[in-house]
Order: C-alpha cells, then sequence, then structure tokens
C-alpha cells in the first residue's frame, strides 16, 4: 500500500514504519504449523488471520498519522516553506501572501527606490526605476508561489524560494538607454538602389549594433532587484535584405528597368514612357528591417510624363464664380477623364524586367470636378465683404501696368474654401516671360532696377489690404524696404518670386471669392463671402526714428533709375475688429522703413 498514488517519493525521503511480528497460541489443528527443527515448543498460535488484521492495524495507524500530516502540509493555497525576497508565504492563503509580500515590499522601499546603474557600450549612467515603470508585479508573484512545483513529503520538510514577478515599461526604459547611449549607436546600413540619370546606384547592407529592448528589460529586470549595476548589451542586426538579394534586385529589375521604353496603351491613344521617366518614378524602399521593395510611384510617373498625358486625359473643370450685375454667379463645372491609377504601378512593374512586350494597358475613368456647382453655390459668397484699391500712373500702355493687369486676371475669380490657406506664389507660379510678364522697375539690393514682373508688388499690396478689412488671417507677408505713399504704410506687401509670397487663411466658416478689376489707372480686389464682422478699421501709431535719404551717384545707362529719395521711420498700426458692438481683435503691426537713397545717374560734380 502507498500513499502517493502511482508516483512514489525518493527512497530517502519515505518514512519507515518497523513492524514486529507477533505468535499467537494455536486454536486447532487446522488452524496451526507445526515448529520447525530448530524452532523451540511455543504454545499454541493465534490464528494467522488475527496476524493479518494486526499487521493491518499497525499500518493503519501509520497511514492515519502520515494522513494528518499531510494535511497540515496541504493548509493555505501558497505551498510551505515558500519564500519570496526573504518572506514567508508558504501555508498562506493567496490574500494573506499577498499581504506579507507587500509589507516586505514596504520594508525593501528605499533600497528599491534607489537609482539603478546601467552602461550600455562603456558609456554609464543612472536611471530612476520608477521612471522606467520597474516594480514588483504582487499578484502574479503570488500566483507564482502558488503554482511552485512541491510534492507532498517535501511539503513537510522542504523549502523553496520563488523569484518575483518583475515588471517594466520597455519603451520607456529602451528611450532611457538610448539616451544613455547617445550617438553611439551603430545604425544599420540599409540597402538602397536609386538612379543617376537611367544609371543605377547601389548602397550595399551593413550589419549594425542597436539596443534590444526586451534584451535590455531581462538583465535590467534582474539587477535592479539585486541591486548591483547592470550592462546592457547591444545586439548586431543585419538588414533583412542581404548583399546577394540586393545583387539580383540590380540584375532583374533595377538595369532591365531602364534599358527601353514601354509603351502605355489607353482607349484614346498610347504614351511613352522613356527610360528617364522610368528612373524617376521606379523606387526602392527599405523598411526599419532593411527588407527592399520596389515599387512605381505613380504621382513621380505622372509628374514626370508632364503634358505629354494631355494626348489621353481630359482634365476635369472645377465650378466658377464670378460677380454679374452685382451679384455672385456660378457657372457648372465638367467632368474629365484620367488615367485609373489603382493598378497602374503593378502593371507597370510586372512588365519592367522585361526584355520584350514593354506595354501596359491603361485605364480611363471619369472624374467628377473638385468644385461642383452645388458645393459652390452653398458655400454662403453672398455679399462683398471688403474692396481695396490702389492707384498707378502710365496707363495700360507701360510695361508696369500690364504686369499688374496680368497678375490681376490670373487671380481673378479665385475661390478659397473654409480653413485653407491662400499663396500667391502658388496660385501664380513663376512669373516670367513665357506667362506673359515684361520688364519693369523692381527693388533689388536696395535700388530700382529693371526686372521681370515690375509691379506685381501693387497688386499683391491691393489683395493683402483687400484680406486684411475682410479680417482674414495674415500668414506671411513682408512690407517693402522703402515706404511709397502710392500705399498704407506698415499695411502693405511686396512678392519677389520664388523667394517672397503673401499668404493668407480663410479663417471662416464660409468660401470666398477674389473678385479683381482694373483701369488705366487703379487696380481693385474685392472679398465676396459672408459678412462676419461690424467693421475693420486701422489705428495708427506716430511715425518715429525718423532717418532721410543718402545722396548716391550711379552709372548713367538704361540699368539706372533715378529717385528723390524718401524718408525711413518706424510706425506701428494696429487692425481694430468690432462685432456687435464690441472690439473682439485688436492686432497689431509694425514695420521700420530705411531711408531710400537718393539716386542720382551721373558722376559726383567737381
Amino acid at each position: 500500500m502507498t500513499l502517493y498514488g502511482d508516483k512514489t517519493p525518493p527512497a530517502d525521503d519515505r518514512p519507515t514504519v518497523q513492524v514486529t511480528a507477533v505468535t499467537w497460541p494455536d486454536d486447532g489443528p487446522d488452524t496451526a504449523t507445526a515448529p520447525g527443527p530448530s524452532e523451540p515448543e511455543a504454545g499454541p498460535r493465534r490464528p494467522r488471520r488475527m496476524r493479518m488484521l494486526l499487521a493491518a492495524g499497525v499500518t493503519g495507524g501509520v497511514f492515519a498519522a502520515v494522513a494528518g500530516a499531510g494535511a497540515w502540509a496541504y493548509a493555505g493555497d501558497v505551498p510551505r516553506g515558500t519564500s519570496v525576497l526573504g518572506a514567508e508565504l508558504g501555508g498562506r492563503s493567496r490574500a494573506d501572501a499577498d499581504r506579507e509580500l507587500r509589507a516586505e515590499l514596504a520594508r525593501r522601499a528605499a533600497d528599491h527606490a534607489k537609482p539603478l546603474t546601467v552602461s550600455v557600450d562603456g558609456r554609464t549612467a543612472e536611471i530612476n526605476p520608477a521612471d522606467v515603470g520597474l516594480e514588483v508585479d504582487v499578484p502574479a508573484t503570488v500566483a507564482a508561489a502558488a503554482a511552485a512545483d512541491a510534492h507532498p513529503v517535501s511539503r513537510l520538510v522542504g523549502s523553496r524560494t520563488v523569484d518575483p514577478v518583475v515588471t517594466v515599461d520597455v519603451a520607456r526604459l529602451d528611450d532611457a538607454l538610448r539616451k544613455v547611449l547617445g550617438d553611439q549607436a551603430q545604425g544599420m546600413t540599409m540597402p538602397a538602389i536609386t538612379y543617376q540619370g537611367t544609371k543605377p546606384k547601389v548602397v550595399q547592407p551593413k550589419p549594425g549594433l542597436a539596443l534590444a529592448p526586451e534584451r535590455s528589460a531581462e538583465v535590467v529586470r534582474a539587477g535592479w532587484l539585486a541591486g548591483t549595476p547592470v550592462t546592457v548589451p547591444l545586439v548586431e542586426t543585419h538588414p533583412t535584405t542581404t548583399p546577394e538579394e540586393l545583387d539580383r534586385l540590380v540584375n532583374e529589375l533595377a538595369k532591365p528597368a531602364v534599358a527601353a521604353p514601354v509603351t502605355l496603351r489607353t482607349t484614346k491613344g498610347s504614351v511613352k514612357v522613356p527610360p528617364a521617366v522610368i528612373a524617376k518614378s521606379l523606387r526602392f524602399t527599405a523598411d526599419k528591417t532593411g527588407k527592399l521593395t520596389p515599387s512605381v510611384d505613380v504621382k513621380r510617373l505622372r509628374a514626370a510624363l508632364g503634358d505629354d498625358l494631355n494626348t489621353i486625359e481630359v482634365p476635369a473643370k472645377d465650378a466658377t464664380m464670378s460677380i454679374s450685375g452685382g451679384r455672385p454667379t456660378v457657372t457648372d463645372g465638367r467632368p474629365g477623364q484620367q488615367l485609373d491609377t489603382a493598378t497602374l504601378g503593378q502593371d507597370l512593374l510586372a512588365v519592367l524586367p522585361k526584355a520584350d512586350g514593354r506595354e501596359v494597358t491603361g485605364e480611363l475613368k471619369p472624374t467628377q470636378p473638385e468644385l461642383t456647382a452645388e458645393k459652390l453655390s452653398g458655400l454662403g459668397i453672398k455679399e462683398q465683404v471688403s474692396t481695396f484699391t490702389t492707384r498707378f500712373t502710365g496707363g495700360l500702355a507701360s510695361s508696369r501696368s500690364q504686369n499688374i493687369a496680368t497678375i490681376a486676371k490670373d487671380v481673378d475669380g479665385t475661390v478659397v474654401l473654409p480653413g485653407k490657406t491662400f499663396s500667391l506664389n502658388g496660385h501664380t507660379g513663376e512669373r516670367g516671360y513665357a506667362q506673359g510678364y515684361r520688364d519693369a522697375p523692381v527693388i533689388l539690393n536696395g535700388k530700382l532696377v529693371p526686372g521681370v514682373g515690375g509691379g506685381t508688388s501693387q497688386f499683391t499690396t491691393t489683395l493683402f489690404n483687400a484680406t486684411y478689412y475682410a479680417g482674414l488671417e495674415d500668414v506671411e507677408h513682408k512690407p517693402h524696404s522703402y515706404w511709397f505713399d502710392r500705399y498704407p504704410a506698415v499695411i502693405e506687401s511686396t512678392i519677389f518670386w520664388p523667394d517672397l509670397d503673401f499668404k493668407f487663411r480663410n479663417n471662416t466658416e464660409y468660401g470666398l471669392l477674389i473678385d479683381t478689376s482694373y483701369t488705366s489707372s487703379t487696380i481693385t480686389v474685392s472679398i465676396w463671402s459672408t459678412k462676419i464682422y461690424d467693421s475693420v478699421k486701422t489705428e495708427y501709431g506716430p511715425r518715429r526714428n525718423i532717418t532721410t535719404p543718402k545722396l548716391i551717384h550711379l552709372e548713367p545707362g538704361p540699368s539706372c533709375i533715378a529717385t528723390n529719395g524718401i524718408n525711413g521711420f518706424t510706425q506701428d498700426a494696429f487692425r481694430v475688429i468690432k462685432k456687435a458692438g464690441a472690439v473682439v481683435k485688436r492686432e497689431k503691426f509694425t514695420w521700420r522703413y530705411d531711408a531710400e537713397p537718393r539716386y542720382v545717374c551721373g558722376p559726383k560734380p567737381n
């Protein structure tokens, strides 16, 4: 008989019970046995059945004793003899073990709160355990203690120590260790394939040394409880794409891709995609593991093809708005046809490795205008919110006046949606001879010289004031270096492609329309929308820091433009916005004007 079921404990752990045989007098012939040759004569023996009962009785007593001890050993949820961090949890319920462990942690709190010294690649620093979430997970530790493997006899006389379950915020720890490491980490050299013209350029992958967050957490958890300095290892990391795979990509895709053009066929004709365009649109992108993946960037493809797409595509036209008879009038747009780019990139990528059959079929799909008549009509553009006019001389025959008219026509009818920012440079693009602009005086390096697009600053100032008095948000503008009396002081703006721009934001819930008009001597810009404010006015501070012009003689010639000179000064202007009879906004604008020299075309008199 055994107390352990099918499992027998090791021999040296089992208790030994000595049982002595007892002989009783014999009850009769049928139950007695004759003595052996050397056996002394004895009295009558008790029957064998009685001897067996006696033996069973002794064994039963041992069973009862061991069973009682086993019940004691199994008392509580945690096996007896189990400790964590020196706290005896054995024989306790989970709740009691939880309280006892927390009490022990409270006694050790000062030690566990001490900064932990860590070394990373020779750099040493201290980390506050609380900053990285280092702590003992008490419920998890008690559960581990309750699950400790202890067979019944070991529960009686054995003991065991269970390590606490330590948690750490891996991400916060990794951030802290990266600060310790600084720029010493040797990042992987990612594989790359780019093009110089149509020739592939290759960057071979190389391994790097970096922190492994989970490994770092493992060594820090162990070192924290031990109270010893921790050396955090750096792990060598290799890019997923190997040098062999990189060479294969070059030979099987990058080189053949630009060996010949690809024909893009549609129902409205075909377009040749030359190798130079392929090189600009074929991308090899490495993810953070260093895996290099080829793809065709369709946006780059479209940009590189440029006007060639006009032979097969019809652009959608937005609905437009104009002012007719003093009221906004909407003209509906029209749908267009554009290449479906959903599968074009994959289709093109599939034929690039081929020497023959380099053709793809593009599908033309209908495209709707971004701004429909219905949407435009619902933007709340219903009344003139502001208008501003500046004057110029020379009539429309002068080059400067022509430039003003050209930019005004370009901007006329522009709709700015709620929340959007308008950029004058972004809208017009470069203003050069090809766009119809002429040479006229511009300020360059502090003096007037002939330059293409002169006069567009006057339109910019007019547009700036129209948006200013509409109460719209000023995003970017720069007043002139010198003040010209045809502009309001401070509240004016210059422009120059591509460095100086004028931007404003439609910070209302309504759309707005920019309406422009001009005469032989004036340029006017009006803003149409829904009126929000009662009034927008400017209050000026006095001019200060007045400076007078210098006299400068210049070499006479076509590039010399004489001036009379203008005083310089500093001035403040305040935009005061009222709504419902109260001031809701007061904005300060300040500018310092230089004194424009008096330029004379000719040498100094003797």
